[in-house]
C-alpha cells in the first residue's frame, strides 16, 4: 500500500492477470558477452519459454551457455508462430526442456512484438533481448508503444535491467562519470539535428560529463559543438566495444582511447560503428596514472582526500 493508503499499481496487476498468462520480459544482457550480464538477465533467457535476439546476441548469449549452441536444435520440430516459421527454431537445454529461438531483425519489430504479445496469451515466458539496459536506447519504450498501439494493456511486461555501454566503458576508463553525467544520442532517426545539437550545448554549459552513443552518426559535428561551450584541453575519450573483448565488430575490438576533446577529432580512425561511444570529460576531470595504465578521474563535487 502506498502512504496514501492506495493500492500500488504493481500490487494491482499482479492481482488481476490471468492465471493462465505468461510475461512478456525485455532483458538487458548488458554491452556485449555474458560476463557482463546480471544473474537476473541470465535466469530469464535460461528459463523462458520463447527468446527473441538479433544473431549478434544469440552469438554473445551462446559464449558461455545461456543460449543452448545451434547444435541444440531438434530436427523437424515445427512451430505455430507465424514468424517462428520463418525465422524461428526449437532448441533442446541439457535439461531437456525446449525454447523457441527466434531471431530478431531491425526490420520486423512490429511483427515480433505482436508475435510476443500473442505467446504471452498463449502461456509463453518471453525474454526479448535488447543490448545493454533496455531503457537507455534499447526496445523497453518500442513494447511499451507497440502494446499501447495494439491494445495489449492485458500482456505483463517486466523490464529486466542491464549494464550499458557507457557504464562499462567508464569502468574500464576508470572513474570518469564518478560526478554529474548524461549520455546523447546522435542518432537522428526520429528527430532532427537542431534538438541534438540544443542538447549538445545545454549538457557542455551545465557541467555534465557527456557520453555520445550512435558515434558513427555525426560525431565530429557534435563534438565541435562541445567545443564551443567548453575548453579543448578536457580528458575525453573513445571506447570501442566495451565489454566484448575480441568479440567486437568494430576496428581493433575493445580498445579505449584517452585523448583530449581539442584533439578527438586527430583520432577519426578509432571511431568504428555502433559500438563506438565517446566520453567527454569537463574542467574537473583529470588523467590518473599508475604504473600500469592511464584513467580518467572525475571527482565528486570536486573533493579531495581531506573531504573524506
Amino acid at each position: 500500500m502506498s502512504s496514501d493508503g492506495r493500492q500500488s499499481t504493481t500490487a494491482a496487476t499482479e492481482a488481476t492477470r490471468p492465471a493462465d498468462y505468461g510475461t512478456l520480459y525485455v532483458v538487458g544482457i548488458g554491452p556485449g558477452l555474458p560476463h557482463d550480464m546480471t544473474q537476473r538477465a541470465k535466469d530469464v533467457i535460461q528459463t523462458a519459454d520463447c527468446i527473441i535476439a538479433s544473431n549478434l546476441y544469440q552469438e554473445f548469449l551462446r559464449k558461455d551457455g545461456t543460449l543452448p549452441p545451434q547444435s541444440a536444435e531438434v530436427d523437424g520440430k515445427s512451430d505455430d508462430g507465424e514468424i517462428a516459421d520463418e525465422e524461428g527454431a526449437v532448441l533442446e537445454r541439457p535439461d531437456g526442456s525446449r525454447q523457441t529461438l527466434i531471431r530478431s531483425s531491425m526490420g520486423k519489430q512490429v511483427e515480433l512484438a505482436r508475435e510476443a504479445f500473442e505467446r504471452v496469451r498463449a502461456g509463453e515466458d518471453i525474454a526479448h533481448v535488447s543490448g545493454g539496459d533496455p531503457n537507455v536506447y534499447g526496445k523497453s519504450d518500442l513494447l511499451f508503444t507497440m502494446a499501447d498501439a495494439d491494445d495489449a494493456d492485458d500482456v505483463p511486461i517486466e523490464i529486466v535491467p542491464g549494464v550499458t555501454a557507457a557504464l562499462s566503458g567508464a569502468a574500464n576508463l576508470g572513474a570518469p562519470l564518478s560526478n554529474d553525467f548524461c549520455t546523447i544520442s546522435l542518432s537522428d532517426k526520429w528527430r532532427g539535428w537542431a534538438e541534438i545539437e540544443e542538447k549538445l550545448r545545454a549538457a557542455a554549459i551545465s557541467g555534465f560529463v557527456v557520453v555520445l552513443y550512435n558515434c558513427w552518426r555525426d560525431y565530429e559535428r557534435a563534438v565541435d559543438v562541445l567545443r564551443e561551450e567548453r575548453a579543448d584541453d578536457v580528458p575525453a575519450a573513445i571506447v570501442n566495444d566495451s565489454g566484448r573483448g575480441e568479440a567486437g565488430r568494430n576496428l581493433d575490438d575493445e580498445t579505449e582511447t584517452i585523448t583530449t576533446l581539442g584533439e578527438l577529432s586527430e583520432h577519426d580512425d578509432k571511431v568504428g560503428g555502433m559500438g563506438s561511444s565517446i566520453v567527454v570529460g569537463t574542467h574537473e576531470t583529470e588523467v590518473w596514472r599508475n604504473d600500469y595504465q592511464e584513467f580518467l578521474v572525475t571527482p565528486r563535487g570536486g573533493r579531495d582526500v581531506d573531504d573524506f
